[in-house]
């Protein structure tokens, strides 16, 4: 079976067709239903986030996200492998007219666990450098908050023991490491109480990253950005880093892995995956946000 055939989706047509993979436009509770049980290896999404202030790109408010969120979140575990992930990476959001934040978050991941029967693999931070300093309310005009720069990332699972294997996202060594494994390292007790024996002096070809990614979201002139504004298609206006993306589909996939976008915006998920030789499927309700999404793989 090739790589487009175990990509097509019941009798929905795509819009358009790569190698690996294909983009879809429609609802993506719909189209998922579709897709036959247990056979996603990844899912990554960055959906629309609950918040108190409309965005162009659709959200619910805080109030109701959780009630519009946990009917895909069921689709989401009847489609994964046994041995798949969910990734979700969510931002937050403060309480109307108060400097007090909303923890819709924390309640979905409660109810993603104890209600749909996900487990929690991991949390991770994704922290973007970049982001401006807001709300302006509360942290450049009253000055009683700092910036918030930091999204919640939820790793979920299926069972216990989902794939994963972390010498695929190694870091580079920092250079007090590289002098480590060059002179060599005594083995002692810390003051923690760790103890630190002579296997620190193995060369692992690198550091195990932590559970806080750090990715800045700059883009503001690539070839995708470039490309609609040639051809007069409005852009996705909150793009997922590909960064992010290429992270969780090295540690989480292996090569010919199908991984699954349903809320995939300017398809930066199915590009990377795309590039990483993992096959894909794509969905996204915004018929503009997907024809604007072609253009991140012309040449």
């Amino acid at each position: 079976m090739n790589s487009q055939q175990t990509t097509q989706v019941g009798r929905f047509t795509p819009l358009y067709t790569q190698t690996y993979g294909k983009a879809y436009l429609g609802d993506s509770l719909e189209i998922i239903k579709a897709i036959p049980d247990n056979s996603i290896n990844l899912i990554i999404t960055s959906p629309p986030f609950a918040l108190t202030r409309k965005k162009e790109y659709g959200n619910e408010s805080a109030e109701k996200y959780l009630e519009w969120f946990i009917p895909f979140a069921y689709e989401f575990k009847r489609v994964l492998a046994q041995t798949g992930s969910f990734v979700l990476d969510l931002g937050g959001a403060y309480l109307p007219g108060n400097p007090i934040r909303s923890i819709y978050q924390y309640e979905l991941l409660v109810r993603l666990c104890k209600e749909v029967g996900f487990f929690l693999a991991q949390e991770f931070y994704h922290y973007n450098p970049a982001r401006l300093p807001t709300p302006a309310e509360w942290v450049t005009i009253r000055r009683i908050r700092v910036k918030d720069a930091v999204n919640v990332v939820w790793w979920l699972s299926k069972t216990t023991d989902p794939k994963a294997d972390n010498r695929k996202v190694l870091k580079p060594y920092s250079q007090s490491m590289k002098q480590l494994l060059k002179n060599g390292y005594k083995a002692q007790i810390r003051p923690s109480g760790h103890d630190i024996s002579d296997k620190f002096q193995k060369d692992n070809q690198g550091a195990i990253p932590p559970n806080l990614l750090e990715i800045a979201n700059t883009e503001s002139n690539s070839a995708y950005l470039r490309r609609c504004k040639a051809a007069g298609v409005k852009p996705h206006p909150a793009r997922f880093p590909q960064g992010f993306a290429e992270f969780f589909i090295k540690f989480l996939t292996d090569e010919g892995d199908i991984v699954l976008d349903p809320f995939a915006g300017s398809n930066t998920t199915g590009f990377v995956a795309e590039t990483l030789q993992r096959r894909w499927i794509s969905v996204e309700i915004n018929q503009d946000y997907v024809l604007g999404s072609r253009y991140r793989f012309s040449e």
